[in-house]
């Protein structure tokens, strides 16, 4: 039985508060990181997207950032994936793969 119930708050110690979340580590997932150009929700704008590279957050920075300027545009890094402005999926693959990553081009 799935019991949803939990005390929020008690009259002898106040409010109870959860303990937070566990640091997560990188999801293995298949190791390949897939590399897609989207535009959906984003105001019409081009935005390259790869995803799926198991690395830690610090690792994520800094390979943004060399992404970023090999491809001399912006981007960022949200929720494990590696947003860069504009469409550079030629560029990002074959930077991916000179650093011996797998990489696919995901979606059409």
């Amino acid at each position: 039985m799935n019991d949803d119930r939990r005390l929020v708050y008690s009259t002898d110690r106040g409010r109870i508060r959860s303990a937070p979340p566990p640091a997560t580590a990188p999801k293995a997932g298949d190791g390949i990181a897939r590399v897609r150009r989207e535009t959906a929700g984003r105001g019409g704008k081009t935005v390259t997207t790869i995803a799926g590279l198991a690395l830690p957050e610090p690792a994520l920075q800094d390979l943004a950032k060399r992404l970023k300027q090999r491809c001399a545009t912006g981007g960022h890094v949200r929720d494990g994936v590696i947003e860069l402005q504009g469409d550079h999926r030629d560029a990002v693959v074959a930077a991916l793969e000179a650093l011996g990553h797998r990489v696919k081009r995901a979606g059409g």
